[in-house]
């Protein structure tokens, strides 16, 4: 397959190469707005699970035009290292952790912030089952210290995959929030289980304190759940954001869009900068990957591992242009 073949396949894909977004997520958030403007009024916003940077493409972009670009703050937090972006903090940090909610605290200068969104999600295994559930454990833990930063009335979107157990979430994000929707923009794939919540008005219970150390859920705050009955506790509201003139994120679309502008292949805006799998394409790109019918293969292989060690060192030694 040509390198063009992606560009047919994923709308949003070339679209956001075309735009200058970082991913196709960046989309996904705009539809959300679009359905239930979230950008109104807000001045501190926090990205949890930044990286590659879409979603704080978006928060740039959208709150430094909408606000005095002095009084907008936003800042971003990955455990990964992610390229700057123009009026975004970065926080190369953990989520789960106390000092991290401190950091984000003491960039807004001692205020809360009026908006967290979070599009983090764990690498899929395939097993619907475990991914639901660490998806499910990410969001608690990005729940969990939005309780430490967002202000009463603030809103919160994070992902979620939709499954047996998603009413229990719905239940124990109500305990903080007066209205909680699930969404599905446009820009998710219709194959994906892969939804939005988007919980707005925040309201912790009365007394209600904030505290890693502690499990988030606890049953004397958790009235509504608790007088549930059923396999179907509860029924959750979904919404389908976006009309029907939006592209469809499942379609293959020709490379030719517009009759008056010529098809040009474009390279993905913001590149990697170290991830996981670099080593492995080194290998797989000069063929030194071992093979079962070479026994030689596999000393071959350590040898040129060894060798690009030694390389690698020396590419992080020497800083990247762009």
């Amino acid at each position: 397959m040509g390198r063009s073949s992606k560009d047919k396949r994923d709308i949003y894909y070339r679209l956001a190469k075309e735009e200058g977004w970082r991913a196709r997520s960046a989309f996904k958030l705009l539809q959300l707005d679009e359905e239930f403007n979230l950008f109104k009024g807000v001045r501190r916003a926090v990205d949890l699970c930044a990286a590659p940077g879409s979603w704080s493409q978006v928060l740039s972009r959208k709150l430094r035009v909408k606000e005095s670009s002095e009084e907008v703050k936003i800042v971003a937090v990955d455990l990964q290292a992610m390229a700057p972006l123009p009026g975004v903090t970065q926080i190369q940090g953990d989520i789960t952790k106390i000092s991290t909610a401190q950091e984000i605290i003491r960039h807004f200068e001692g205020q809360a912030a009026d908006l967290v969104v979070c599009d983090g999600a764990p690498d899929v295994t395939g097993l619907h089952d475990v991914d639901e559930y660490i998806q499910a454990q990410l969001l608690l833990a990005a729940l969990n210290i939005t309780t430490h930063v967002l202000k009463p009335g603030g809103n919160f979107v994070a992902k979620i995959f939709r499954g047996k157990d998603v009413t229990l979430l719905y239940s124990q994000l109500k305990i903080f929030f007066s209205t909680v929707t699930c969404a599905k923009p446009r820009s998710s794939r219709n194959s994906s289980i892969e939804a939005f919540v988007v919980c707005q008005n925040y309201s912790p219970p009365e007394g209600y304190v904030p505290n890693m150390s502690n499990p988030l859920l606890d049953h004397s705050y958790d009235v509504d759940f608790n007088q549930l009955e059923g396999p179907n506790r509860i029924i959750v509201p979904f919404l389908a954001c976006g009309d029907l003139s939006a592209f469809d994120s499942d379609r293959t679309y020709p490379l030719q869009l517009d009759s008056n502008k010529e098809y040009e292949y474009l390279p993905p805006t913001q590149p990697p900068i170290r991830p996981p799998y670099q080593q492995a394409c080194h290998l797989r790109k000069n063929n030194l990957l071992a093979k079962e019918d070479s026994p030689s293969a596999p000393l071959e292989g350590a040898l040129s591992t060894m060798n690009l060690e030694t390389q690698l060192e020396t590419d992080i030694a020497t800083p990247e242009t762009h």
